[in-house]
């Protein structure tokens, strides 16, 4: 098995675990593992590394050539892996040094018990639906995909955007907000959860709108399958404003329309045995936690 690791810089505190990850790695002899290359040059003089690891610098380098991609940090990581992943089909599995955790799933406290069920493919693997962004522009280049959401942002203090969307090219609704959210199911138990937006189960095959701060007391989030496609034009006082594609960010003129549908690929999360995504809605997110049932 070939083990690729990606991880951004982190502060001290993290480097025991980051060490105790690579010292669980090196106890399977018949395992070779690949460190992204600008990762391992950050760390390269702040741990003990107990045998050479090989580098990688793209995703090109991934496919065929990789069975497994391990995220080291908290849910921003594990999207920033999704970018080098794409789509190759390299299951992901993420070790959160971050706070909450919720696509980063193995605790800092479990990592030796989780690398060794990983290593003995004692797992399942989560298939996850992205979106894609498209523009006559080609907005966000490559990265035109996420994993969680896309969002349209007022860039400012300024009045709210007046968003209008189309559902295969008919008119679906004006929304007069501060933006507007599409999320995918995974996407929905972050950013559109914050702004009442529904928990979707992973393999649903929808997305949910879910606007950001609206004017309207009538306009609540709204989920379609995602085989539509949606596409957006935007009225602002502002001749600019703000898009994201997970945690990637630009600034667009507003007489630039925007669509979003199904992206052409998937991403495997990896899933141990001991893991289920309702565990970790309860664990992570306290749904349906009640005092009366303890």
């Amino acid at each position: 098995m070939t083990i690729g690791i990606y991880g951004r810089q982190f502060n001290n505190s993290v480097i025991p675990y980051v060490q105790q990850v690579l010292d669980c790695l090196v106890e399977y002899d018949d395992l070779e593992v690949l460190v992204y290359e600008s990762f391992f040059e950050f760390i390269k003089d702040k741990l003990y590394f107990p045998k050479q690891f090989g580098t990688f610098n793209s995703h090109v380098e991934l496919k065929n050539n990789v069975d497994v991609m391990i995220s080291l940090g908290g849910d921003g990581t594990m999207l920033d892996t999704v970018t080098l992943v794409r789509d190759s089909g390299v299951p992901m599995i993420g070790i959160n040094f971050g706070r909450l955790g919720f696509l980063a799933s193995v605790n800092k406290e479990g990592i030796k018990s989780a690398l060794n069920t990983l290593v003995n493919r004692q797992y399942s693997l989560d298939v996850r639906r992205l979106l894609k962004v498209e523009t006559e522009s080609n907005l966000f280049g490559e990265l035109n995909f996420a994993l969680n959401d896309f969002t349209i942002h007022k860039r400012d203090n300024s009045a709210m955007m007046l968003t209008h969307c189309y559902l295969d090219g008919e008119f679906l609704n004006s929304y007069w907000a501060d933006g507007l959210i599409v999320a995918t199911p995974t996407g929905s138990t972050a950013y559109s959860l914050s702004c009442g937006g529904p928990i979707m189960f992973p393999r649903s095959g929808n997305f949910v709108i879910t606007p950001i701060s609206p004017h309207n007391l009538n306009v609540r989030p709204v989920i379609l399958s995602d085989a539509h496609v949606l596409t957006f034009e935007v009225e602002s006082r502002s001749s600019k404003y703000i898009t994201t594609c997970d945690s990637r960010t630009e600034v667009i003129d507003s007489n630039i329309s925007l669509t979003v549908k199904r992206a052409d690929f998937d991403i495997n999360l990896i899933r141990l045995n001991n893991e289920s995504y309702l565990s970790t809605l309860r664990n992570k997110l306290l749904w349906g936690i009640d005092t009366r049932n303890y």
